[in-house]
């Protein structure tokens, strides 16, 4: 009896450590119907694929706020319009009926809300508007078949620029 409770009282412990080590990240997509450009492969997107846009977007956001913020944070992000790098545009070909295309007149945006929450100090909201007008030109560590490549080099600029990293 004596060592159930000592293994459910030790079990209990390394659940609560492990969860206060990880920053707690919140990321919300607000009116995600009204989004500029927030599909991979159509202009007239169905719910799946912008689905999946909002679904990559959020995890990187994730990924970015475990290795930037430090134990105990949290941040909440408000994710208020896309306009993903490029534009999808019409071919005349039976193989494929839209393209996304790539020039350096379609730049990646993306408007944000954030709040950050240290201990029991919360910073007022910030919205900004990122954007990487030199996207085509700039270094990219995303491989050429990351469809959200541009997109995710924006945010590491911005998580870095904001955050820091640990």
């Amino acid at each position: 009896m004596k060592k159930r409770f000592a293994l459910v009282t030790l079990s209990a412990l390394l659940l609560a450590r492990s969860a206060w080590a990880e920053p707690n990240v919140t990321v919300v997509f607000v009116n995600p119907e009204n989004y500029s450009d927030a599909s991979y492969s159509s202009s007239f997107a169905n719910a799946q694929d912008r689905a999946d846009v909002r679904s990559d977007i959020e995890q990187h956001l994730q990924s970015l706020a475990r290795h930037a913020l430090p134990p105990g944070d949290s941040v909440k992000i408000e994710v208020l319009d896309i306009d993903l790098a490029g534009r999808v545009e019409p071919l005349r070909s039976r193989m494929a009926a839209e393209v996304r295309i790539v020039r350096d007149i379609n730049w990646p945006h993306m408007k944000l809300r954030y709040t950050l929450t240290h201990g029991d100090q919360t910073t007022p909201s910030r919205e900004e508007l990122l954007s990487d007008l030199n996207y085509l030109s700039s270094f990219n560590r995303y491989s050429s078949g990351d469809r959200l490549r541009y997109e995710k080099a924006m945010l590491d600029h911005w998580f870095a620029e904001r955050f820091g990293t640990r």
